[in-house]
């Protein structure tokens, strides 16, 4: 009976190994197909760097810097890498908030940082902070040389706190401590103007955008605004999801995007018959891109909404993000895009139609958030055109 046993272990192990050795050959031939002789090549370089050079170095930088490498050689412009932290900043963005203590700022070097507006239930509006008002200071070291100011001195992670030195109006510094918390971020801000002509502004179309677009026009449309001017400048676009549904929320029944994956069938999204009854205007610049460069071009498109300011960037792919094993991860470009109607604007843009550029200052009030309604010739040009249509 032991002898059978033996003879049976012998016949079974050669099956074995050949099974082994038919799936590894299997594994390798699908690796290359998958992979081709320059994938492959990669994978080889850095495993000779690992096993072979004799030096110091970080692999992990390695890593990154061959990732950005081939990104990069890919020539298209739309697609990038991201390193561990990026990727989690990029994560941090996109989920519109952020952490910190809630206020709006810009940099003078011998003034130290500029309140310019403080959100709403944040840290720095429980301590008092107001717009207007400078902080010197962070955590006793003054930041009103370059050299002293880092690039963003208040941010660390939530529950820390940051001890602060503040100059007020009247030129008094007080000293405050805050606990640095999530804050959520506000993409959508909305103003009946004069003419109950409403101006609604998009920072950009990620989480959450959408709601806080439809709240906003519905309670503009409660205080009796009849035409609505949207504000994209500056607008660095989103998710696509976003943008359907807001266009599909504003617009009556027809097509409003077009997708072209390299797999798989062309889609075009629908809106449904209900609308938003009213006149538009749209505000862009040439870095108004993505989805706020498309938000415009289909308003006019299916409404004949009038565009004033700058032709725009001209993007006309949608990215996917893939989480890498490193914690980084790659944005590439997946997918074609256009209008309902099938327009690209790819290496075009938006051509406004009524073209329009602010000066170098104005521009950088304008992204400061600071620029006043009645210096901002577009945002005049885009109220002379809805007082026109309500006429």
């Amino acid at each position: 009976m032991e002898q059978e046993k033996k003879q049976k272990a012998r016949r079974i192990w050669p099956a074995v190994l050949i099974t082994a050795l038919a799936t590894l050959l299997a594994a390798a031939l699908a690796l290359f197909l998958l992979l081709g002789r320059d994938g492959l090549a990669l994978m080889q370089g850095f495993v000779i760097i690992r096993t072979q050079y004799v030096g110091e170095c970080d692999l992990g930088e390695v890593a990154d810097a061959g990732l950005d490498a081939m990104v990069t050689a890919m020539g298209d412009r739309w697609s990038y890498h991201m390193d561990a932290e990026a990727y989690e900043a990029q994560q941090a963005r996109r989920s519109n908030s952020y952490v910190g203590i809630g206020v709006t700022v810009t940099y003078t070097e011998g003034e130290g940082m500029n309140i310019l507006s403080v959100a709403a239930d944040s840290p720095a509006e429980e301590a008092g902070l107001l717009a207007g008002e400078r902080i010197v200071a962070v955590d006793g070291a003054s930041i009103l040389t370059q050299e002293g100011y880092d690039a963003n001195p208040v941010t660390g992670e939530s529950g820390t706190a940051v001890t602060l030195d503040v100059v007020d109006a009247a030129g008094e510094t007080r000293q405050v401590t805050l606990t640095r918390a999530s804050i959520a971020s506000v993409s959508v801000t909305g103003e009946l103007l004069e003419g109950d002509i409403a101006l609604v502004t998009i920072a950009n179309f990620y989480s959450s955008t959408a709601d806080q677009f439809r709240q906003t026009v519905e309670d503009l449309q409660t205080q009796g605004a009849r035409g609505f001017i949207f504000d994209l400048r500056n607008n660095p676009g989103g998710y696509v999801s976003e943008l359907t549904e807001m266009l599909d929320f504003l617009l009556p029944e027809g097509p409003i995007f077009t997708s072209e994956p390299r797999y798989g069938a062309k889609r075009v999204e629908e809106s449904d018959a209900a609308c938003v009854d009213a006149p538009f205007v749209v505000l862009v610049n040439a870095d108004s891109y993505s989805a706020a460069e498309f938000f415009a071009a289909q308003l006019r498109e299916s409404v004949q909404a009038w565009i004033v300011g700058e032709v725009t960037s001209g993007k006309g792919y949608s990215q996917n993000t893939f989480p890498l094993l490193n914690g980084g991860a790659m944005n590439i470009s997946t997918a074609r895009y256009s209008t309902g109607n099938g327009v690209s604007l790819v290496g075009t843009g938006l051509t406004p139609d009524d073209t329009l550029s602010l000066t170098e200052e104005e521009d950088l009030l304008l992204d400061a958030g600071a620029l006043d309604h009645g210096e901002d010739e577009q945002l005049q040009r885009a109220l002379e055109h809805m007082e026109q249509e309500l006429s």
